[in-house]
């Protein structure tokens, strides 16, 4: 793992961090630079000798396997595989995994389908081994897809070292124009953290039922908004500032943070002072509904 740490300190560098002398502590332009220079430090990422040494051992392990259950019982593809697809954090449940990974979409009772996490039932159904076999997989231009989607999330995670949030936010904002409901941000992981975090509503949230949920965020957000790229970018902002300070904060674009206090079921009390009140006013000029 030395080389993925090497990776870290230099993407700390590079975007900021604790202990950066170069890099920027600034959220917004290590964001800015995220994005500038994404395509040159994806392929660094690449280089790196350990990420070199699994795509290496995942491309002849492709090659030579016999059968997808043999493919999948080697501990490197799995880890290219489900890292490439957004599953690297089922990596310790090895036999689920590949059992997942086998399992037949086009059968709404397969395991693929009857977990919570729909990423399993994408990523069977992209390789397709229960019906397809090896040839997706093999397929050199597929090969290509899944090593630079490993590279591109050792990168992802990398960034967030340096700036917390910073990979989620790159993804929000390629993805927002996309969302329409409460109900769409709530299901998925990266667009819940953003919205919730930006529109200062804790994580407790989650214990209310769904319906409350929803209202939550809809009581304070216009989500038709999000066709807007300019308020795109000032709520990305928002979640940016918010992820990275421990109060009310002032951006340097201007647009005062706001807080509101919950009780511990998760439900608002209300903003708490003045500032909150005078915080909210500037952002509804936004769309944010407060």
């Amino acid at each position: 793992m030395s080389g993925i740490n090497t990776l870290g300190s230099l993407i700390t560098t590079l975007y900021g961090g604790s202990g950066s002398s170069s890099g920027t502590s600034d959220p917004l332009t290590a964001l800015k630079l995220a994005e500038a220079n994404s395509t040159t430090d994806i392929a660094k990422v690449s280089a790196e000798p350990q990420v070199t040494k699994d795509l290496a051992t995942f491309r002849a392990a492709v090659a030579s396997a016999t059968s997808p259950a043999e493919l999948l019982q080697n501990p490197t593809v799995l880890k290219v595989l489900l890292t490439a697809n957004g599953l690297a954090d089922q990596l310790p449940y090895t036999a689920l995994a590949q059992k997942a990974l086998l399992s037949d979409t086009t059968n709404t009772s397969s395991l693929a389908d009857q977990l919570s996490d729909s990423s399993w039932k994408a990523t069977a159904s992209t390789f397709d081994f229960a019906n397809q076999g090896l040839s997706v997989i093999q397929n050199a231009s597929v090969l290509n897809t899944v090593a630079n989607g490993y590279a591109e999330v050792l990168w992802r995670k990398s960034l967030d070292t340096a700036i917390p949030g910073l990979s989620d936010a790159l993804t929000f904002r390629a993805e927002a124009s996309t969302v329409t409901s409460a109900a769409q941000i709530l299901a998925d992981p990266v667009l819940r953290n953003v919205v919730l975090t930006a529109l200062g509503i804790p994580a407790q949230i989650a214990y209310q039922d769904l319906g409350a949920e929803e209202n939550a965020i809809t009581s304070r957000l216009d989500i038709t908004q999000f066709q807007s790229p300019a308020f795109v970018e000032q709520f990305t902002q928002r979640f940016l500032i918010e992820n990275n300070s421990s109060g009310t904060t002032t951006s340097s674009t201007g647009l005062s943070l706001y807080g509101y206090s919950y009780d511990g079921s998760g439900n608002s009390t209300g903003t708490s002072d003045t500032s909150d009140t005078l915080a909210s006013l500037a952002v509804q000029s936004t769309g944010l509904i407060v």
